[in-house]
């Protein structure tokens, strides 16, 4: 073999090897994107747990008022809420605030019609949310929860998530009353950054602020706050916080926390226990009622030594349970 056919298979072999190693990513892919269709064309064909009238109108929100009349509901034989009864006028905002497994989340949970109740009604502006379409029901309400999650691209794709149409001045206005604007042009592409799988390149409080910009894009007429300042710290809730009582205003809002300081302003706060109303009434009204909501204000105050005996006895059983159920799913 002479020196120039040494040269040319040289210049061959490494290329038939990168086009071998090629193929061989593109069976990989192609086997993952396969499998990957077939979960979601399986979540798909699901069949949805809750059925939709074929009649079934729009929902419209005119005031915002929603009521829960006498609301039960259990997972299997297990009751959750029990007699839930409130009423809240458009432009309010009502708190749920309880121990851990009270029922707070299961609360609203059924307003978004995530399950249907078992006994009772809930209505928005009168009408029964299992009368309505789910589609135009959960555009109609907002949600901002502990965990923000965000999708793998750019900062202003997921804030217009959900609303497209969205322009870019719409999109500025939105994170601006998100006190999000001012870290976004720090950002290396400002709006066009790409934030990462699940939103790893941004911090907890700026992925938080992101999903309150989306939440203000959307412009919902019901709004709900699902622990939303739970997982950052007190100088980042500030700022969330900011951006919430703007959200808040004229628009009805439920509010859940462990933080009391969050929703110590709220027009009604419900005080959960076992899945039944055990306190209602105004941050002020609770404390001078000196019940389950003082004790629980005493415990965030660090007034521990002031505390009744049978609360942390009740704690105690509370959390152990919780333990127990925790084992018990484990297994």
């Amino acid at each position: 073999m002479n020196h120039a056919s040494t040269r040319i298979l040289k210049k061959i072999v490494p290329n038939q090897f990168c086009v071998k190693a090629q193929f061989g990513q593109i069976i990989n892919m192609y086997q993952r994107a396969r499998a990957s269709s077939a979960r979601i064309f399986g979540l798909m064909d699901e069949p949805s747990r809750l059925a939709e009238d074929p009649g079934a109108e729009d929902l419209t929100v005119g005031d915002g008022d929603v009521v829960y009349d006498d609301v039960s509901f259990g997972y299997d034989d297990e009751t959750i809420v029990e007699d839930v009864d409130f009423a809240v006028e458009g432009g309010e905002t009502l708190a749920l605030v309880g121990p851990t497994g009270a029922g707070k989340s299961t609360v609203l949970k059924l307003l978004l019609r995530m399950y249907d109740v078992d006994e009772g009604s809930i209505e928005i502006d009168g009408q029964d949310v299992r009368d309505v379409t789910l589609k135009s029901l959960r555009r109609s309400i907002g949600y901002v929860g502990q965990s923000s999650y965000l999708f793998y691209g750019t900062v202003r794709e997921n804030i217009t998530y959900g609303t497209f149409d969205a322009t870019d001045e719409e999109v500025r206005e939105a994170a601006e009353a998100a006190e999000a604007h001012e870290f976004i042009q720090n950002l290396p592409d400002g709006y066009d950054t790409m934030v990462g799988e699940r939103g790893v390149k941004l911090s907890g409080g700026q992925r938080q602020r992101v999903t309150i910009a989306r939440a203000v894009l959307k412009d919902p007429d019901i709004l709900i706050l699902d622990e939303a300042t739970s997982d950052v710290d007190t100088e980042t809730e500030m700022l969330i916080q900011r951006s919430l009582d703007r959200l808040t205003e004229e628009r009805t809002t439920f509010a859940i926390a462990h933080r009391l300081s969050t929703i110590k302003d709220a027009d009604t706060i419900l005080v959960l226990e076992g899945g039944q109303i055990a306190e209602r009434g105004t941050h002020d009204e609770l404390l001078d009622n000196d019940g389950l909501y003082a004790h629980l204000w005493g415990v965030q105050a660090g007034e521990i030594d002031e505390l009744p005996q049978e609360f942390i006895d009740r704690a105690q059983e509370r959390t152990a349970r919780i333990v127990e159920e925790a084992d018990t799913d484990d297994d």
